[in-house]
């Protein structure tokens, strides 16, 4: 049975938090970045509430005016930060040094950044995610999985052991994301399911430059996390 519109709506709605949460983690920005991106490039206005009401689930009717900015700043990061250095580097260093820590868009299952369009199509439960981020991880699992990753990543070698080559594939530049995959990894400490949300990607990565999984996507990297996590329990 098909969903209803009211349904569609909702999980539209959650979908696109999920988008914009996922956005934020992995580039590890605070929730001025693109509203600050907008309105400096003179791309519309969208409001730091609008940004976090987004986030959150609990904007239930933006205007076109904010898939419109969300696109376009996409779009700018797709074609690389350097075309705006100069509106940024003097006058906006926070800003611009937050952008050259990391500043990855948005992108749909073609490879090309998501248009306003497409977001609103998402919003709308018009169109589901693009498959690299379809995916939702609870809070209750988080700590498993973070053994599992632990597991998964040091094949039955102690971490000072292997700890180099691990490091040296996770391809991630950000000092304090680092500093917490090697906590995780190490089995010092577990990460969130927020963390895991926006580290997933990047964890499916490493594990296929490791040549430790090559079996599919993200979601099925997950699946396979789970899978570990599962027969854990049971022993």
């Amino acid at each position: 049975m098909s969903l209803g519109y009211r349904d569609k709506l909702l999980k539209g709605r959650r979908a696109m938090a999920h988008l914009i949460h996922l956005w934020h983690e992995r580039n590890g920005w605070s929730h001025r970045v693109l509203p600050l991106l907008s309105e400096i490039l003179d791309l519309g206005r969208v409001h730091n509430s609008q940004i976090s009401n987004l986030r959150n689930g609990k904007l239930s009717s933006p205007g076109p005016e904010v898939f419109l900015a969300l696109a376009q700043v996409n779009t700018i990061l797709d074609q690389g930060i350097e075309s705006i250095r100069d509106q940024l580097e003097k006058n906006h260093p926070e800003l611009w040094r937050s952008l050259q820590d990391s500043a990855l868009p948005l992108k749909n299952d073609a490879d090309n950044p998501l248009s306003a369009g497409e977001l609103f199509e998402i919003f709308s439960g018009l169109k589901p995610l693009p498959l690299s981020f379809d995916w939702y991880i609870e809070d209750s699992e988080a700590s498993a999985l973070s053994d599992a990753l632990s597991d998964h990543f040091c094949q039955n070698r102690p971490w000072r052991s292997c700890k180099t080559i691990i490091m040296d594939a996770y391809t991630v530049s950000k000092t304090l994301r680092r500093d917490r995959f090697a906590e995780v990894i190490a089995g010092i400490k577990d990460f969130t399911a927020e963390e895991l949300d926006g580290e997933l990607l990047d964890l499916y990565e490493t594990s296929k430059k490791l040549s430790y999984f090559n079996g599919g996507g993200p979601n099925t990297f997950l699946t396979y996390l789970r899978d570990i996590a599962s027969q854990k329990k049971k022993v």
